[in-house]
């Protein structure tokens, strides 16, 4: 039998362009190192342009606002592709998605991490016209260790910028953290209490996360994680945030975590540039942060800020 079938044509292609090289970096022995991200956007058939050497003459290139995504894994490694099925409601809503890889604790340590994620924005802003991206209009989130990247670049601190593309700037718009550890010093004093328990996965400071982050010299570690936390660099040119975090993580607790930022944040008097939602039941990373509706809770909350935002 043959017949005709209508599907419409609402939903646009999703195209995924990989294994970009971002960056030329050092490892801590001096190795070279190629940094690589993602982008995942509608911007047209990519079979038809590969096929035919044209484009869809009814796909609209508009801009679109990016949002970039930091993967966690305690800076010891993250995959940017892990959560790419994850990204796909971002992407419908009309927003490119950049997924960075970046250098983990065992080839550099802090800085080297948000600098990396610094010239990721710095590089898509430089090649902004060739994914349909708006340079103006940039956002950022990420999970556990990739949260605390998001909100530290949410500060729009100076500083940690490298010479790649530094004609252009790495500042962000709005920003999402997910039960980041965002004050790493504090997320420390909670594991050293726990160092006695023959159970506990650590003994030692330099072991923790945390402290493989910092590196160097063990009996400064502590003091030297107070650079890298989030909580003491709240200032003015801070972006508008929102903090997820599970009412029950037993990794990074919200009490020495989102809680000291958010408190941060309303004690300098910017409160109407945070939300926070405590996730009842939720632990670290748990399903509660897949589902649809926190997905369109952050989606709303990135509509809001990044006005110049693509729909159709």
């Amino acid at each position: 039998m043959k017949s005709y079938f209508y599907p419409g044509v609402e939903k646009k292609t999703i195209n995924l362009f990989d294994n970009i090289v971002y960056s030329h970096v050092r490892d801590l022995e001096a190795n070279a190192l190629e940094l690589k991200l993602s982008v995942m956007v509608q911007n047209g058939n990519a079979e038809m342009r590969l096929a035919a050497g044209a484009d869809d003459p009814k796909v609209d290139h508009t801009r679109k606002p990016a949002l970039f995504f930091i993967p966690g894994g305690g800076w010891r490694g993250a995959d940017k592709n892990l959560m790419l099925g994850e990204m796909s409601e971002f992407v419908n809503a009309g927003y490119a998605v950049v997924s960075v890889d970046y250098r983990n604790s065992s080839l550099g340590k802090w800085p080297c991490q948000i600098q990396d994620v610094k010239t990721a924005i710095r590089f898509i802003r430089a090649n902004a016209e060739k994914y349909d991206i708006d340079p103006d209009n940039i956002g950022i989130f990420g999970r556990s260790a990739g949260g605390h990247l998001a909100a530290f670049a949410a500060m729009n601190l100076p500083g940690y910028d490298t010479e790649e593309y530094s004609e252009y700037s790495s500042e962000v718009q709005a920003a999402i953290d997910m039960f980041g550890p965002v004050d790493i010093g504090a997320n420390m004093d909670m594991e050293m209490k726990k160092f006695s328990d023959p159970n506990f996965r650590w003994h030692r400071i330099e072991d923790t996360h945390g402290g493989a982050l910092i590196g160097g010299d063990p009996v400064t570690i502590r003091e030297r994680a107070e650079k890298a936390s989030v909580t003491n660099f709240v200032n003015e040119k801070m972006v508008p945030m929102m903090l997820l975090h599970g009412d029950n993580d037993p990794i990074v607790p919200a009490e020495v975590s989102s809680e000291i930022l958010y408190k941060k944040i309303v004690e300098a008097g910017m409160e109407d540039k945070v939300s926070y939602y405590m996730i009842p039941h939720a632990g670290h990373g748990t399903r509660e942060f897949f589902q649809d509706s926190t997905k369109a809770l952050m989606i709303q909350f990135f509509d809001g800020h990044l006005k110049k935002y693509y729909k159709k």
